[in-house]
């Protein structure tokens, strides 16, 4: 018997959305740089790659997040522990709705997301450190 899927990705990306703040590019820009502000990039090493990143943002693979997260967990990362807003973003912004919304579900406050994620980001002219030569380091 085939699987049955009751809930589509879309439904869940709508669901994040309505939980999450969504900022607009231009939110975007204007809260970057901020001390109290962490740009997280989802968007796996191939991404990065061809793109670069938010300039100054973490990198996040989005399958560590949740460890990555939780100080109970050998792979927690201390910039997660920080009193800072945490604006997640991926390629176009259905990661960053879902990742967005899962860290404010273990407790990160405040988070956010881009609407429109990267794509959004180099089409504003938003300033990206650029891809790196060799590996990838976050």
């Amino acid at each position: 018997m085939p699987q049955k899927i009751t809930r589509s990705a879309k439904q869940l990306v709508a669901e994040a959305e309505a939980a999450v703040r969504t900022l607009t590019i231009d939110e975007a820009l204007a809260m970057h740089g901020r001390e109290d502000v962490v740009f997280i990039d989802l968007r796996d090493v191939r991404e990065l790659a061809k793109t670069g990143r938010v300039a100054g943002a973490r990198h996040v693979p989005r399958g560590m997040l949740e460890f990555w997260i939780d100080p109970e967990t050998s792979y927690h990362k201390p910039f997660f522990a920080e009193d800072k807003t945490f604006v997640f973003y991926c390629a176009g912004g259905l990661r960053s709705a879902l990742s967005a919304k899962t860290a404010q579900d273990m407790g990160l406050s405040p988070v956010a997301h881009i609407a429109g994620g990267m794509a959004a980001w180099l089409e504003a002219k938003g300033p990206i450190d650029p891809p790196k030569d060799s590996g990838e380091k976050s």
